[in-house]
């Protein structure tokens, strides 16, 4: 299972990341992304490693990483 990693150095907030993985990642009131899971985890289960794949690759600011 792979992990989605956020580089809060370079994060702005665009929120562009929880659109693409609602699975996975919701947002803050400032667009930040947050964990959805209860237990704050950012695993990426294996049917949506492509989506996670597809958030890393359109990141804006290339703050995400996909472990």
């Amino acid at each position: 299972m792979s992990t989605l990693h956020v580089d809060w150095t370079r994060c702005d907030g665009h929120g562009l990341c929880a659109e693409l993985l609602p699975e996975v990642l919701t947002r803050d009131e400032w667009g930040y992304p947050l964990a959805r899971r209860a237990d704050r985890s950012l695993d990426v289960a294996p049917g949506l490693e492509e989506h996670a794949r597809r958030a890393v690759d359109l990141c804006p600011l290339l703050a995400l990483r996909l472990r």
